[in-house]
């Protein structure tokens, strides 16, 4: 179920006694969590009544053993659990259950004591098993298969994906109005875009810029957020590669003089361009055809890279042609040595740099 269903399902009835939280989005996470807590417990049983376990501290049959445990303190108990994915088995272990479902030692024991509680709970009791590690496409798609497969016995699933581009904007206009923020469109993809679309950051950015606004008594601009929220910097980096990528000039100049008056060190954007250019070549030379490709690609190649990294990744590489990405990578190693030598402005250095790129 989705987290509007689990909210909706406990306006209409008691929770379930056993859910599995599973997903890496933690923004509904909290909501959900909140609600349950205010669903299981009463105000005066959430001392006694709410226990936390961690799978990676308890085993799985620890864990269920203190859920048929009855409280002398609370009428009603909540069992939170987190980290679940530690109750998978690992190395042979795993094979071995793969191989045999109704064997499988330790770890398989431990599945089948938690069937048999989740056809017979505790009453009064709830338990939730938390699972944030794993995202449900890409690299991780066969270890949510698998989580998934070995929580079987949970009806109650909840998932926690992502925000979509267009939910991570339709959120930051929700909280915008919420709080009186005076905030346009341009403005909100700025913001959605320096927070890579996570509904946490967005949230706790909107609170920022709503702190600001009533100190300052004005509309919320594009370079408030430059100045204020983090990695907004980046964000007009990557506009730059794209106005270069066009070839158009004047726009890459204003974009350097921003992150010059945002007090940008230059040779460390500089860098980042070079990152930018460097893996889009390789996207390139890889023949990798969406974002999702991008992502998976260089997390095989052990680099971290996050959604928002592999959109503009992607992009760079379908703007620009292989000789243009080859022509950039030279132009940022020949800017890198002007800006370590002897030199009258590092704005200059840059400024040099644009000019080749859109000639």
């Amino acid at each position: 179920m989705t987290p509007d269903q689990f909210l909706r399902g406990l306006e209409k009835q008691a929770p379930e006694p056993v859910y599995l939280f599973v997903g890496p989005e933690c923004y509904r996470r909290e909501g959900c969590r909140k609600r349950l807590l205010e669903a299981a417990l009463a105000p005066e049983e959430r001392e006694e009544g709410l226990t936390r376990h961690s799978l990676d501290e308890v085993s799985l049959a620890e864990v269920v053993d203190d859920a048929r445990a009855m409280s002398l303190f609370a009428g009603s108990r909540l069992i939170w659990v987190s980290a679940a994915e530690s109750a998978l088995p690992r190395g042979r272990a795993a094979a071995a259950v793969e191989e045999d479902e109704d064997g499988g030692g330790p770890k398989a024991g431990q599945a089948e004591a938690l069937a048999a509680y989740c056809q017979d709970p505790t009453p009064g009791t709830v338990v939730v098993f938390d699972a944030r590690r794993w995202d449900f496409e890409g690299e991780d798609k066969s270890k949510m298969d698998r989580l998934l497969k070995f929580f079987s016995a949970v009806r109650a699933v909840v998932e926690f994906r992502n925000y979509s581009g267009a939910e991570a904007k339709q959120l930051a206009q929700t909280l915008a109005g919420e709080r009186g923020l005076q905030m346009g469109g341009a403005e909100i993809d700025l913001l959605v875009e320096a927070t890579a679309g996570e509904a946490y950051r967005i949230a706790a950015e909107i609170e920022k810029l709503a702190l600001f606004a009533a100190a300052g008594g004005k509309r919320i601009t594009a370079a408030d957020i430059s100045a204020l929220v983090p990695d907004a910097q980046e964000t007009t980096i990557f506009n730059l590669v794209n106005a270069l990528a066009r070839r158009d000039r004047t726009q890459s100049m204003e974009l350097l003089d921003t992150l010059v008056r945002a007090g940008e060190y230059l040779p460390l954007a500089l860098m980042f361009l070079g990152g930018i250019f460097r893996m889009a070549l390789a996207a390139k030379e890889q023949n990798l055809r969406s974002s999702n490709d991008v992502q998976s690609y260089f997390q095989r190649q052990g680099v971290a890279m996050w959604r928002s990294r592999a959109e503009q990744i992607y992009t760079a590489s379908a703007r620009f042609s292989r000789e243009k990405l080859e022509e950039a990578i030279r132009s940022v190693f020949a800017a890198d040595r002007d800006l370590k030598s002897t030199r009258p402005d590092d704005r200059l250095v840059m400024e040099d740099f644009v000019l080749r790129l859109t000639r």
